[in-house]
């Protein structure tokens, strides 16, 4: 397997276990990776940044369905 096949099986990983902190220590990690080229290094970190700009649409939208489900009528229930 090369490096870059192992980058994409750990990036694969950390987005499907969905842990920003863990996106966000791989981002920078992929930052300091010389032995990839730099096309493929940013294909990485722009399959982590999607996920967590979409982990964080999806958390919001959760929060706003929560807020409404304990919301009826005006009042917190």
């Amino acid at each position: 397997m090369s490096h870059l096949e192992e980058v994409v099986a750990h990036v694969d990983d950390v987005i499907k276990e969905s842990v920003i902190a863990h996106m966000n220590e791989l981002l920078v990690a992929l930052s300091d990776d010389a032995e990839l080229s730099r096309e493929d290094r940013y294909a990485q970190q722009q399959r982590l940044r999607n996920a967590i700009a979409h982990h964080g649409r999806h958390h919001k939208e959760e929060m706003e369905a929560r807020r409404e489900q304990l919301t009826k009528d005006g009042v917190i229930l």
